[in-house]
């Protein structure tokens, strides 16, 4: 066989190999220097690179101050605005010392068109201060679980050297303002209209996020930014056809095209599976749980075709004591599912038994469910 004929067919079985199988996350390429894909409802990581390595992250810090503001639950307040606020170098809303401003006015002028003054004025009306408001940031950032972060200023700035977090942390951060309703909204506005108190005519504001403003159809919000040290930085949001997907990068050159490309292998490579219906839990054979058993929220959890056949749903409960006479003297949680990929636990939630005391949203016996792991013993059954 010739040379010639030797690479045709290569090239003929490569191309077969391609059209069969996705793109693999490794062969994304990706310019950032720290970058993560996360499906926004499981949290699952669709693709990473350096995702935990601490970097400066500019202002995509706006984030935590936009959604800190939201559950300030002061929206509708008006913020006087200090000279520091006006002070505030980089980018701005050009707001003017003294003037009164209604803090929803100052959130949307903080992410659509991330001003930096906004941000100083937003500080000082939640946090009390500038400085108080840095540690309501670090303590929810705590709270969430960012390991790896922390914030000095409520902009992103370059003015401290302790300021950072990661692709990782930032998504996180993202999947948590995104559950709130205000946020998204905020997050995915493509122009917003304010009062301006000094002037005839209405401050108009247009979101700098382009994937927002038409470059991307599937973009839902997310947030900009730059700094001399930081580089670009990136956070998006993106949804289709029921996934909702979250990219981050720092340090990107090429931010708009990763972005993309990687919301867009997300959306091609997996689908998000309802694994488990949330209520009564089926083909239970013991007599004391047989229909009176139930989850209460769907399992629902990104895979690909592939990964289908390699869930597993293991449900553990309580062994029945004698004492239980009536279903008043049950528990409220009496067992946990678990759901497997691969052997690999993916999710976990508590199976409550359906005494006439719990709430179908009341989630505050939570911690008796962790408590319970410890004493689970019994039936082992799948379905």
């Amino acid at each position: 066989m010739s040379q010639l004929k030797k690479i045709t067919i290569i090239a003929i079985v490569l191309i077969f190999i391609f059209a069969l199988f996705p793109l693999r996350s490794s062969a994304l390429g990706v310019s950032a220097q720290g970058a993560i894909l996360m499906e926004q409802e499981s949290g699952r990581i669709l693709y990473e690179k350096n995702a935990h390595e601490k970097l400066r992250i500019a202002s995509i810090t706006k984030i935590m101050t936009a959604i800190l503001a939201i559950e300030s639950e002061k929206l509708d307040e008006q913020v006087k605005v200090s000279e520091r606020a006006t002070l505030a170098e980089g980018s701005s809303i050009y707001l003017q010392k003294g003037e009164k401003i209604k803090l929803e006015d100052l959130v949307y002028g903080l992410m659509l068109r991330s001003g930096n003054d906004s941000a100083v004025a937003i500080a000082e009306h939640v946090g009390g201060s500038l400085e108080g408001f840095v540690y309501l940031m670090n303590k929810k950032a705590e709270e969430l679980g960012m390991k790896n972060t922390e914030f000095a200023n409520p902009h992103g700035l370059d003015d401290h050297e302790n300021h950072y977090s990661t692709a990782y942390d930032m998504a996180i951060l993202t999947k948590y303002a995104m559950g709130n309703p205000t946020f998204r909204e905020i997050s995915g506005t493509e122009t917003y209209r304010a009062p301006n108190p000094n002037e005839e005519w209405d401050r108009v504001w247009r979101n700098k996020n382009k994937l927002v403003t038409g470059l991307y159809e599937y973009a839902t919000g997310g947030k900009t930014g730059y700094t001399k040290r930081a580089k670009r930085t990136l956070v998006s949001t993106a949804s289709k056809s029921g996934l909702d997907t979250i990219v981050v990068t720092i340090n990107d050159p090429d931010d708009w095209r990763d972005h993309m490309n990687l919301h867009d292998y997300a959306f091609a490579s997996y689908e998000l599976v309802k694994i488990k219906r949330k209520g009564t839990i089926k083909n239970i054979k013991d007599s004391v749980y047989k229909n009176k058993i139930f989850i209460k929220r769907d399992v629902l959890y990104p895979l690909k075709e592939e990964e289908l056949d390699q869930v597993e749903i293991d449900i553990r409960l309580l062994k029945p004591k004698k004492e239980w006479n009536d279903a008043k003297d049950i528990p409220n949680i009496v067992g946990r599912m678990t759901i497997l990929l691969n052997d690999k636990k993916i999710e976990e939630l508590p199976i409550y038994y359906d005494n006439g005391n719990v709430s179908t949203t009341d989630d505050s016996v939570l911690q008796s469910f962790r408590m319970l792991f410890f004493a689970l013993a019994g039936g082992k059954y799948y379905g």
